[in-house]
């Protein structure tokens, strides 16, 4: 009786999270709609979603707004998912795909392709970020493991590939500028000026990548319980952890390749999902995906805001939330480890 007294008030709060995540979800993608260099009042976006005219609200919602939010939305969905997989993956706390080298690997590859492949198709923009973003992850995982495997280690080694493979991409950028100009836009770390075609690009990777996850989540759920248990539990875990690392380097992957590289999003979203419905990765997966979603979102509209008309890149407010997060955490960690933190 006790243990079902228990479980009520918990469910009731896991119940009362989600229906908050798709309530704040529609909110920011009603207000990224209505807001901008000019604002459009919340009752005309509302109409002009179902009944579209020729008035320039409905081109400035349609054209310019819908596409460019569904991508933030869509991206910040497979950002927050990545960053959960990774972290339920590696047991670790401080995973997450910009600071393991993912995204830099992934940016590295697209401006690659652009200053030696011109000719190459945009539609291969995805795969060849998810091969940049598996070859830098796998480098920051053999450097922290030469040197002792421990979460600061693995974070510090993902920060050194990352400045590594960001300092390679500049180099290109600088010794083959008028090539690479067509990568600044995929690189920018903003979401403005994405349109329909972006969306398509990049919906079909992430969507199944999305869809994959939610399937392969009771898996992450055995993988971190660390590998002594989830091999008695008899987990595969050499093929369990390949499979989920390669799917969340994917969902990173897929993200780069529409919206650039943009931080902190894969580490802020998974901690505040776990810390809402709990650890078990069939709930705070999905949930991850609403508020991951959702905050990138709004924190596009906030861009738009700061400066209007002239916009900030999105990158920039996520990393005025994701740094001092990231500082924090770093810093618990090192405590609770029982190592020096250099934080």
């Amino acid at each position: 009786m006790r243990a079902l007294q228990t479980a009520r008030p918990r469910l009731s709060r896991q119940v009362l999270a989600f229906v908050g995540a798709v309530g704040l979800l529609g909110l920011s993608l009603l207000a990224s709609l209505a807001l901008g260099a000019s604002d459009v009042p919340l009752t005309r976006v509302a109409h002009l979603l179902f009944a579209p005219d020729a008035s320039t609200d409905s081109l400035v919602v349609h054209a310019l707004r819908l596409p460019r939010t569904l991508v933030a939305g869509l991206a910040g969905a497979a950002l927050a998912v990545s960053g959960l997989l990774l972290q339920g993956v590696t047991r670790n706390a401080l995973a997450d795909p910009g600071i393991l080298g993912v995204e830099a690997g992934g940016a590295c590859a697209i401006v690659m392709m652009v200053v030696f492949f011109p000719a190459a198709p945009s539609v291969l923009f995805v795969p060849a970020a998810f091969l940049g973003g598996l070859l830098a992850a796998a480098a920051a995982y053999s450097a922290a493991k030469s040197a002792g495997l421990t979460p600061l280690r693995l974070a510090l080694a993902g920060v050194a590939v990352a400045y590594l493979l960001g300092a390679a991409t500049r180099a290109v950028q600088i010794l083959f500028e008028t090539r690479a100009q067509g990568a600044l836009f995929a690189l920018s770390g903003s979401v403005a000026g994405r349109t329909w075609e972006h969306l398509w690009q990049v919906a079909p990777w992430l969507g199944l990548g999305l869809v994959l996850a939610l399937v392969f989540s009771g898996r992450v759920n055995v993988l971190a319980l660390g590998e002594d248990v989830a091999s008695s539990l008899g987990a595969s875990t050499a093929r369990d952890s390949a499979l989920i690392t390669v799917l969340g380097v994917l969902l990173a992957a897929g993200s780069v390749s529409v919206v650039g590289p943009i931080g902190f999003v894969g580490l802020v979203i998974p901690h505040a999902a776990r810390a809402l419905v709990g650890a078990d990765h069939r709930l705070s997966l999905p949930l991850a995906a609403l508020l991951g979603a959702a905050f990138l979102i709004l924190a596009d509209v906030a861009a738009r805001l700061v400066d209007r008309p002239a916009e900030t890149p999105v990158g920039i407010v996520v990393a005025a939330v994701g740094a001092p997060f990231f500082v924090l955490l770093a810093r618990r960690i090192g405590r609770h480890s029982g190592s020096v933190s250099l934080i």
